[in-house]
């Protein structure tokens, strides 16, 4: 690690451009970093940060010491090559010196090899230019393990900002831990974004706090020298990846309820990623099997899909249309079980569950049977039966799960056919009513509770009724 000084000796920093807009608690971070890495490079005790009875504060670790070498580098290989520490570049230590003696605070860094501390002086054969140096003493004691990084003038305030940028002295509730990084309740309004423990920005608008633990090429690119105001694009995939390696239930369940505001502008930004809308969806099925997925557009056009579901007590997410195509898209090659409920889905499985229960002509009462012979005159008040339609069946239930509200008639285009159910042919009105009703949905194409269907309808009756009169006149 180098030899013990026996005579002072300057050592000049070369520090040619200061980063003017660092503050005390700027500096101080980077001492508390540098000491950081050497607790988890040296693997040994935990990092002291105190003041002592002359009002000096010590940053102060017990790895290998710091010695004059380390003054020269501009980038330190050794932090380079550890993915989980905090500090990469060698010149963060000088910058954190040149900002100290800006803001007139002393500094005295001991170890075993030698005591630093600073002063102004002539550039050697440069008598004009004067810069900050290092002025290195002999070791108070050879034996000291570590380094004591010791500061007198700045306040608490700045310790406490110091140490309130770093994951380990915020006494944060971390949710969950995976192998790229951590989930972090958020505290306040403002969420704080952390890579390898360090504070590197702000979200206003994000439902937790992150700490990342595994960097990327993204992340390695934007730590720049100030380690402050990282964008949001070097880091989110890492945070998308975080929230997608989730197991913690807590954290999915805050998660749900969050896409339930989808619509209501109460969301969080990581909801407003897609990859996260999906798995957060999935997890909520699996977490509840009646959730469903709709857009705005069906919760006004689907009425009677949405009262079916209603019904079947789905409890109704409204996503956006581009996320519920993607589900649609995914469903096609997943099988049962694990498709997303969708409007879509939903038909689907309710087809499935169509079972009609026919009844033979021939075994209708006689009342029925000549309710059931008027079909023909009936159609004949729409031009006749639709070309759409092959046949026209009797049922006794139409789907198999029903109890007690029975569908009272279902066009089928799968096989052309129309099912009535029984019940309506207790009366003339209410045979024909369903009857006609069933055949505008086979000509029109259009589902109930729709305005086309409405407006279709509307037609049918009208022309039914001008027929009626041009026979009557």
């Amino acid at each position: 690690m180098g030899r013990i000084m026996k005579r002072s000796k300057e050592f000049d920093l070369n520090i040619e451009n200061i980063l003017e807009n660092w503050e005390v608690y700027h500096a101080i971070r980077e001492i508390i970093a540098n000491a950081l890495d050497e607790q988890i490079l040296t693997d040994s005790r935990d990092v002291e940060i105190y003041e002592d009875e002359e009002e000096w504060w010590h940053i102060r670790d017990y790895g290998r010491g710091i010695n004059y070498h380390h003054l020269t580098q501009n980038e330190n290989e050794e932090k380079l090559k550890h993915s989980k520490l905090i500090g990469k570049f060698g010149v963060g230590l000088k910058d954190a010196l040149a900002t100290m003696y800006r803001h007139d605070i002393d500094v005295n860094i001991k170890s075993k090899y030698g005591i630093i501390r600073l002063k102004t002086a002539y550039k050697a054969d440069f008598g004009d230019i004067e810069t900050l140096h290092a002025e290195i003493f002999p070791a108070e004691d050879i034996h000291m393990v570590g380094t004591d990084f010791c500061i007198k003038g700045c306040t608490n305030e700045d310790i406490e900002l110091a140490k309130s940028l770093f994951v380990k002295f915020r006494k944060e509730n971390i949710l969950e831990i995976n192998k790229f990084g951590e989930i972090i309740e958020k505290k306040g309004e403002t969420s704080s974004i952390f890579i390898n423990g360090v504070k590197v920005a702000e979200e206003p608008n994000f439902l937790f706090s992150y700490n990342i633990t595994l960097l990327n090429g993204k992340i390695k690119k934007a730590l720049n020298r100030e380690r402050t105001n990282v964008g949001r694009s070097a880091y989110s995939d890492r945070i998308k990846d975080i929230l997608l390696s989730t197991k913690e239930e807590l954290v999915i369940q805050e998660l749900i309820n969050d896409i339930k505001h989808f619509d209501n502008g109460k969301k969080h930004d990581e909801v407003l990623w897609n990859d996260i809308i999906m798995f957060v969806s999935k997890k909520a099925q699996a977490l509840n099997s009646d959730i469903a997925f709709i857009t705005t557009e069906q919760l006004k056009d689907e009425n009677n899909i949405i009262d079916s579901m209603t019904n079947d007590e789905y409890d109704m997410i409204i996503l956006p249309e581009k996320i519920i195509k993607k589900m649609n898209d995914i469903n096609e090659s997943i099988e049962d079980g694990n498709k997303y409920i969708t409007i879509d889905q939903y038909k689907i499985n309710e087809y499935k569950k169509l079972d009609p229960l026919e009844v033979d002509i021939n075994k209708l009462t006689a009342d029925e049977k000549r309710i059931y012979d008027k079909t023909s005159e009936i159609l004949q008040l729409i031009d006749g039966k639709p070309i759409e339609v092959e046949s026209i069946c009797i049922a006794e239930k139409i789907f198999e799960y029903e109890k007690n509200d029975y569908t009272l008639g279902l066009w089928q285009p799968e096989n052309k056919t129309i099912y009535i159910l029984r019940e309506n042919l207790k009366s003339i009105s209410k045979y024909a009513g369903v009857l006609i009703h069933e055949c505008v949905h086979a000509m029109t194409e259009t589902s109930d509770v729709t305005r086309e269907f409405e407006n279709n309808l509307t037609v049918v009756i009208g022309y039914i009724v001008e027929q009626f009169f041009k026979d009557n006149n």
